[in-house]
């Protein structure tokens, strides 16, 4: 788990117990109660006690997490097999057989009706013979998944495109027992023409104990940090930047010579050299690229990585799209609510209802 060195010392490792201080900085911060300090002093020591034992929960939670993220690197492990064979079909290495192949669907279309089977079977027919050559593995599975998620669609630049058609495999990997708690996105690549490496990393440092300065708004492990990994870049093939060119005069000699200058550009492989936290924490614009990443990161581990398959046909985007449906309706019924309670503040109505209006 991710602990500074310092906190070590002081909150222990493992199932050591947590020591409370005399009296915590939890303990003594403004009350929110309307009106706590009235309260007498004998309850106000009680609701010092519960907050004593809050605070307790919220260190047990934290160690619950620890426990639930070396489970996560435990079915990792277990996962593993899985994914592996699930790169080799993507990228043709390996062909899967009739029996790996056979899916619902195929009993589905066994049932339409005989007009249709024959139209699908013209129209299969033809798209065999518009490709005289039999593609390898599924082309371009990953980019074809960029495309479809609005986060990472986002972050797709043209220039992009060509070099991810060469992604063969994303994968996640776990911080090992003992150390920090982090996890790794690792991107692997085949051979290809714009860099020489074969996996590009982005690690995501997490933090799951309560902040001593605010303990109560522990909801959880947390990204406090990430970071990236150097592309080599092959000469004039580095996407994340351009290069563009401007005429000078000399002020002396009024001679004019035109010189090259590289600035950034948006790509998405910007993605692996992530802008750093400012000590004092003040620039919102920073903030939000910072919240971004680490949500990028997350839908990478969570969502991308187990469930690519139902990414690239469009599957889970549906299921994505029906959560949000969800929740917008319950804010409008909300909503909805709220005007009829504004409304029956005023009064009731002194004019009666237009007569479209009247029940039937």
């Amino acid at each position: 788990m991710e602990r500074k060195n310092e906190k070590n010392e002081d909150k222990g490792k493992g199932g050591n117990k947590l020591s409370l201080p005399d009296k915590p900085d939890a303990l003594v911060q403004d009350e929110r109660v309307p009106n706590f300090s009235l309260l007498p002093k004998t309850v106000k020591r009680r609701v010092y006690a519960l907050k004593r034992l809050q605070l307790q929960s919220a260190n047990m939670e934290a160690k619950f997490y620890e426990e639930v993220h070396e489970l996560e690197r435990k079915y990792a492990a277990l996962y593993k097999p899985i994914f592996d064979k699930r790169r080799v079909i993507v990228t043709g290495a390996v062909e899967p057989t009739d029996e790996e192949c056979e899916w619902q669907s195929d009993r589905e279309d066994e049932e339409l009706a005989e007009d249709l089977q024959k139209k699908a079977a013209l129209e299969e027919k033809q798209a065999d013979s518009a490709s005289a050559v039999d593609p390898k593995g599924i082309p371009e599975f990953w980019l074809t998944i960029f495309k479809h998620v609005d986060i990472l669609s986002e972050m797709l630049q043209e220039h992009d495109e060509p070099i991810l058609k060469h992604l063969q495999d994303i994968t996640v990997k776990f911080s090992e027992p003992g150390q920090p708690m982090s996890f790794t996105l690792e991107f692997r690549f085949e051979h290809n023409s714009y860099f020489s490496n074969t996996v590009l990393t982005k690690v995501y440092k997490m933090k799951s104990e309560p902040d001593a300065a605010d303990p109560f708004s522990f909801e959880g492990p947390e990204i406090v940090d990430c970071e990236g990994c150097k592309i080599d870049w092959h000469k004039g093939k580095d996407v994340t930047v351009k290069v563009i060119k401007k005429k000078q005069k000399h002020k002396g000699r009024g001679t004019i010579r035109t010189v090259s200058k590289e600035i950034s550009q948006d790509s998405f492989f910007n993605f692996f050299n992530p802008v750093k936290a400012t000590p004092d924490g003040v620039d919102e614009d920073l903030d939000f690229t910072l919240a971004t990443d680490f949500e990028t990161g997350h839908f990478f581990r969570e969502r991308i990585i187990p469930r690519a398959v139902l990414y690239f046909t469009g599957e889970a985007l549906e299921d994505d799209e029906s959560f949000e449906e969800e929740d917008l309706e319950e804010e409008e019924d909300l909503d909805e609510e709220g005007e009829e309670e504004d409304e029956g503040d005023v009064g009731p109505m002194t004019d009666p209802p237009p007569e479209e209006c009247k029940q039937q």
